[in-house]
């Protein structure tokens, strides 16, 4: 189609998943109970760090701030998806659908952004025992939380805005959600300069953020090998597994999409990769950082007993 007679695109079409319509009801209430148990695990995270003085520490403080994102992180789509479950393609309004975009990919970025402050927090914590406290005071921490959110939010705009731009001439998005990959199939002319853009300012915010993690996760290693006891080395990793754990499921499934020529996979396979990133990573880290960490678990008990207190009274 020729760009120059295109008419400005006003609304989007979601196309969902194909499924019959028989299992969509079944489809809707497994993804509503998924959402409500992501939402429910998150914020009691949130609530347990807040209200616990044995979770003081910089790393219950970003474990916190993380489960904080991923309320929104999959407040940004799953919603659409249960529309679409209920009602089949669905309508969508291109403002929506842009502000969907953005705000899907800033807290993505951001979450890039503060998986690299969780894994300096845990360097220096095992490489910096003795200046710990004194390097990641109240005021750093918050500074390098921020500094996360302000980074994830600024770069998303540059491929936002620049999708935001393009001409449309398709209407349905082969998605369940406003995506970058199925939108740019949808516009009049070639979009292959906006999507190297988009591939440089992803692949900045996760492959640097990737480095860091290793290189800092390096030191970690030199530095426990060097401990006297086995005792020591395993308690020194064990501070580290539950962040390795959520670092390889939240890089695994955004690679698989955003890494690579996104013609050499299908729409089927990017919507069910979608849904791992979108959906169940942020059901999973809260699952992880509870059953895996016993801190974790014995501050659960702590407030368990103080709420059992409060409701049998004096």
């Amino acid at each position: 189609m020729d760009p120059l007679n295109h008419t400005w695109t006003q609304s989007f079409v979601l196309a969902g998943f194909s499924v019959p319509g028989t299992l969509r009801p079944l489809a809707f209430l497994g993804t509503l109970c998924l959402y409500l148990l992501t939402l429910a695990g998150n914020l009691f995270i949130v609530v347990l760090v807040q209200v616990d003085a044995g979770l003081s520490t910089p790393m219950y403080f970003f474990i916190g701030v993380l489960s904080f994102l991923e309320l929104g992180y999959v407040s940004a789509t799953v919603p659409t998806l249960l529309h679409t479950w209920l009602r089949g393609r669905s309508a969508i309004s291109a403002a929506v659908c842009f502000i969907q975009l953005y705000v899907f990919h800033s807290l993505g970025m951001t979450e890039c952004h503060l998986l690299g402050v969780m894994a300096l927090d845990r360097y220096l914590a095992i490489c910096r025992p003795l200046h710990y406290r004194a390097l990641m005071t109240r005021k750093v921490r918050f500074w390098l939380a921020g500094a996360a959110w302000v980074a994830g939010f600024s770069a998303a705009l540059v491929p936002a805005s620049l999708t935001a731009t393009l001409p449309f001439c398709l209407k349905e998005v082969a998605h369940y959600f406003c995506d970058l990959a199925p939108l740019m199939r949808l516009a009049c002319v070639d979009a292959g300069w906006h999507a190297r853009v988009h591939g440089a300012v992803i692949g900045a915010a996760t492959g640097c953020n990737f480095v860091l993690i290793w290189g800092l996760y390096g030191g970690i290693l030199r530095a426990v090998l060097k401990l006297p006891s086995a005792a020591s080395r395993v308690k020194a990793f064990s501070t580290c597994s539950s962040h390795m754990i959520v670092v390889a499921l939240f890089y695994a499934s955004a690679f698989t999409v955003y890494v690579g020529p996104p013609g050499n996979r299908s729409e089927g396979t990017d919507k069910c990769v979608a849904l791992v990133y979108a959906l169940l990573t942020p059901l999973l880290n809260p699952i992880v950082y509870t059953l895996r960490n016993k801190e974790v678990r014995e501050a659960v008990k702590r407030v368990t007993v103080r709420v059992r207190t409060i409701l049998k009274g004096p």
